[in-house]
């Protein structure tokens, strides 16, 4: 049965993919770098500076830490920009959150930066919801790497020690994912997965091994969580 739940953030909370992507042409640009739809989402999974070291790899760019440093300080600008007169949260997302939060302990694992789920979660008043937030500063290594899920999991069986809970298992947690490498990082941690097609299609989430794919996340309920997932 399952007894939490680690949400992605991007492409599952929040509808920036795209705004992410055009903030990254925009700033790369200046660097004489073009990026495609295509080379945008093939890089789903990396954190900010593994995606901007993708992209110069990949232009024949060399990329010093000054100039890295530049891209992220610029692209969270236009990213912000973009967001300024609506946050582009996914129908059906918050009333979802807010029903599951009533009876799972939550866990946001994402390889953006704190400073981005912070801002967008306490600007949509969501932050509270959450027990744990893994973000990219608190791993190596990026997904499709387990790292992440388990590191969520570490913090919330920490918190349920300190409370005298017992311990969850890998099995009892679910993950919801929109890619992927998303996906392989679930199951590589032993967790049970729901794929939901904001980003990539169901053929590729099945593909990577998602036990179930959604088109949203507005279909659930408890009760189908428990349900499906028993």
């Amino acid at each position: 049965m399952i007894k939490a739940i680690f949400y992605d953030f991007n492409g599952v909370i929040i509808d920036d993919e795209p705004l992410q992507m055009q903030a990254y042409k925009e700033v790369i640009r200046q660097y004489g770098i073009d990026l495609s739809e295509a080379d945008y989402y093939s890089a789903l999974g990396l954190d900010d500076k593994g995606f901007v070291a993708h992209a110069f790899q990949r232009g024949n760019k060399p990329l010093s830490e000054d100039v890295l440093q530049a891209v992220l300080k610029e692209k969270t600008v236009y990213h912000r920009k973009a967001m300024e007169d609506e946050l582009p949260l996914f129908p059906g997302v918050v009333t979802f959150l807010k029903t599951t939060a009533r009876h799972f302990p939550l866990g946001i694992v994402s390889m953006a930066t704190l400073d981005e789920i912070e801002y967008a979660l306490n600007r949509a008043g969501l932050l509270s919801l959450f027990s744990v937030v893994v973000t990219t500063n608190d791993v190596n290594v990026c997904k499709p790497a387990p790292d992440c899920y388990r590191a969520g999991l570490t913090k919330l069986n920490e918190q349920r020690r300190i409370a005298r809970e017992l311990p969850l298992l890998p099995n009892e947690c679910l993950v919801i994912e929109d890619s992927p490498p998303g996906i392989q990082s679930g199951r590589g941690a032993g967790m049970r997965t729901l794929g939901i097609t904001n980003t990539v299609s169901e053929e590729e989430l099945r593909a990577a091994g998602a036990e179930v794919v959604t088109p949203r996340l507005s279909d659930w309920t408890v009760e189908s969580v428990h349900h499906v997932f028993s």
